[in-house]
């Protein structure tokens, strides 16, 4: 099947694939739109059951690049790469160089970072074969680094902030937030969260790290698949995407859904379901920019950790800006967030 007849095809510029049979690499970057400047987005490395469902991925991740970027200010477009993991041909240095190879080829049009299942050290071996990279190890003080503790932090004042719309609280003591996903973001968001006193359930498909972090900060843990359906103040998916669908919405026991997960709705018409429920729903890509800003302003070499905090501590008023006009408008947040952002790209 061609990439433009995947449901998920949204015009993209461009989708490329790469295989480097000496590495064993498989990847594909696609790049949704350039509008703004080069399109930026992070690299996941990650096992797919079939491969159309890393097409799929490719195109939601960097359809949502573009609206993410545009949303936080950025002049950068919207692309994003997954590397399909093999167990034959596991990451290697090798296979890092390779991609880096392809991602050079196309000339400075993609700008890499990681993502799930890549590490800053990862984006080191990437960066010796091309400059088009973002995420390498910094200087204390200076924007870039590891993105997830920056995109924590976003997420967690996008929680605060959706809090105190929907729950009329300016502290979190006591506030139970339900977190999906435990490691960079989420486990960054739970401790985050722990200090201001909130009451904390956690999940993730590592049982083990749900129940060490769980211990570690008095908090609960709970198997993955019951995340969603834990009676809470909050939900905060900072797993993987596309959970909150028909069924799981029509399930959930809270008032706020508000997290670090990419691409969270399955499909449009979720965000509609999620609304008609009265759920105030924090758009995934305006809330976990945070990682972005710190690897975008790193590779644009605008400003340093200073810089890159200022901008996260604007995310709280973007959120604000989108449930206005959805209350407005009577539109979900979803559809306010996505018709700003296309906008934006010059697909208004």
């Amino acid at each position: 099947m061609a990439p433009w007849d995947y449901p998920d095809f949204d015009e993209h510029e461009g989708v490329h694939f790469f295989r480097d049979a000496r590495s064993g690499l498989s990847a594909i970057i696609a790049i949704h739109s350039t509008h703004l400047g080069s399109a930026a987005g992070g690299c996941r490395y990650w096992s797919y059951a079939k491969s159309a469902e890393a097409v799929t991925d490719a195109l939601r991740l960097s359809r949502g690049m573009s609206y993410k970027n545009a949303m936080a200010g950025l002049p950068m477009g919207g692309g994003k790469a997954v590397i399909l993991a093999d167990a034959h041909a596991p990451k290697s240095p090798e296979l890092l160089a390779a991609f880096g190879r392809a991602v050079d080829s196309l000339g400075g049009r993609y700008v890499t970072a990681e993502d799930v299942g890549i590490s800053d050290a990862d984006m080191v071996e990437v960066s010796k074969q091309t400059r088009h990279v973002s995420g390498l190890p910094v200087a204390g003080g200076a924007a870039g680094g590891d993105p997830g503790p920056f995109t924590a932090h976003g997420v967690y004042l996008g929680v605060k902030a959706a809090v105190r719309r929907a729950l009329k609280r300016e502290d979190m003591a006591g506030v139970h937030v339900a977190i999906q996903g435990v490691g960079s973001v989420g486990g960054g968001l739970a401790k985050l969260l722990a200090k201001d006193g909130a009451k904390l359930t956690l999940a993730d498909v590592n049982a083990d790290r749900a129940k060490a972090l769980a211990a570690e900060l008095g908090g609960e843990a709970v198997p993955a698949d019951a995340i969603l359906t834990v009676e809470a103040d909050v939900i905060s998916p900072c797993a993987l995407g596309a959970i909150l669908t028909a069924e799981s919405i029509a399930a959930l026991r809270a008032p706020v859904v508000a997290g670090g997960a990419n691409n969270q709705l399955a499909t449009p018409d979720d965000g509609w379901r999620i609304h008609a429920r009265g759920i105030t729903y924090a758009p995934d890509y305006v809330i976990n920019a945070g990682g972005i800003i710190n690897v975008g302003l790193e590779y644009l070499g605008h400003g340093d950790r200073a810089e890159v905090e200022k901008r996260i501590a604007e995310i709280p008023g973007r959120l604000d800006t989108i449930w206005q006009e959805s209350a407005a408008s009577t539109e979900p947040a979803s559809i306010v967030a996505d018709r700003m952002a296309q906008r934006l790209i010059g697909r208004g």
